[in-house]
């Protein structure tokens, strides 16, 4: 359904970038989402041609509004709501890169101590070299 007037948390709930509308609606509140620039309500009247910006985790998409519906569709349905920006696809592509690369560096253990490695690591972390 094609309206003139509907809410920036119902659009959000349509598009899918959240499950629920009240999620929708606390992300908005909390800051996490903002309408051409500028934090909004929820209750933001949104239009065809506007950029929202949506913080997810560590990813940020910044994607402009081609289409408005309130109804929940499918996905494939659903991603001819928006379009998300070229820069956006960049710095998320960047950043995830980036999260691997340092993900990579640092060293993890195959398997968790045993409760004798555990009894060996704490008696060196409470001996009087880390006082």
């Amino acid at each position: 359904m094609t309206e003139s007037k509907i809410r920036l948390d119902k659009w959000l709930w349509a598009a899918r970038f959240f499950k629920t509308r009240s999620i929708a609606t606390d992300m908005i509140n909390g800051g996490k989402v903002h309408y051409n620039g500028q934090r909004c309500k929820a209750s933001k009247a949104i239009d065809v041609g506007a950029e929202v910006k949506i913080r997810q985790g560590f990813d940020e998409k910044i994607v402009v509004i081609k289409e408005v519906s309130d109804k929940r569709r499918n996905f494939t349905i659903a991603q001819t709501l928006y379009e998300e920006t070229e820069q956006s696809i960049a710095n998320r592509e960047k950043q995830a890169l980036a999260r691997q690369s340092s993900a990579a560096m640092s060293p993890r253990p195959d398997t968790k101590p045993d409760k004798k490695q555990r009894r060996t690591l704490l008696n060196f972390k409470n001996s009087d070299l880390f006082e």
